[in-house]
């Protein structure tokens, strides 16, 4: 786990490195992750295809979706505010799915309305400071926000295909869905996909390595035996990761009145996870 929390750490301040498109970097990041579980779901779980009807494959198309439009709300915002406030925003995503939960008809404990006003206390104090900044950093926080919600969608579309499908077999449909939406959307707006400097190769390679291989991979593969409710607290780390990685990359440090709201939004966040406890687990998305 603890590998997988500093894996998860590198995505944001890497990405924030390539100088490419941020729709390449999440098209190619998820087309790998789909290719590289293929001989995994043709291998030691092909029994699971047994009986598969198309339909069930349905919730895994929607959570690529979700996934797709998460990828193209919060890349950008890496690149418009800090990355240590994007991350720490994007992060907010359980507060998202618990709010869905009240939506439909869940009654929350007292817990998680606690967390939900501080991650939202935490939340307006890094925008009030981005608004010093620059109106550029506050809609990168906004996009940060999307993001977050975006991948709450992701999440509970991926726990209603998990209880159908295995693991591999719902990964590669959700990832290749959301590859070839990305794909779409860079045909659609002439962003190319490949001729990329050396450089950014290595880069993107890296993100999907770190994150996507030794992060996402591994925090999936610790669920079963720690379970969900430590898992999500153990991502909250990519915040502080985040900060001391793009410290050391890119040199970059946050307005110091803005840590007092990222601390606010994890601690918040972490209240929500901790009270919330979801059955279903399904892997973070940054």
């Amino acid at each position: 786990m603890a590998v997988a929390v500093v894996g998860v750490s590198f995505s944001g301040p890497l990405t924030a490195l390539v100088s490419t498109s941020f729709l390449a970097i999440a098209f190619w990041r998820n087309a790998a992750g789909a290719a590289l579980l293929v001989p995994v779901l043709l291998g030691r779980e092909r029994a699971t295809l047994t009986g598969l009807r198309p339909r069930d494959l349905g919730s895994s198309v929607v959570a690529g979706l979700f996934l797709a439009a998460h990828f193209a709300a919060w890349l950008p915002s890496l690149s418009m505010t800090t990355v240590a406030a994007s991350t720490a925003l994007v992060t907010t995503t359980p507060i998202w799915t618990a709010l869905a939960a009240r939506v439909s008809g869940v009654r929350l404990p007292g817990q998680v309305w606690a967390g939900l006003g501080l991650a939202v206390v935490g939340a307006a104090l890094i925008a009030g400071v981005d608004v010093a900044v620059s109106l550029e950093a506050l809609a990168g926080d906004g996009l940060a926000l999307l993001g977050a919600i975006c991948a709450g969608g992701y999440m509970l579309a991926g726990a209603r295909a998990r209880t159908r499908l295995a693991t591999s077999a719902y990964s590669v449909v959700c990832y290749a869905t959301c590859a070839a939406v990305l794909a779409l959307a860079a045909l659609g707006t002439t962003t190319p996909l490949a001729g990329f400097s050396a450089r950014d190769w290595w880069l993107i390679a890296a993100i999907t390595v770190c994150a996507q291989i030794l992060g996402h991979t591994l925090l999936n593969l610790v669920l079963s035996t720690v379970g969900p409710t430590v898992v999500g607290l153990a991502v909250l780390l990519e915040v502080p990761g985040a900060l001391l990685v793009a410290l050391v990359l890119l040199g970059q440090t946050p307005p110091l009145l803005a840590l007092p709201g990222m601390v606010a939004v994890v601690a918040g966040v972490a209240l929500v996870v901790r009270a919330s406890r979801p059955p279903t687990p399904v892997e973070p998305v940054t």
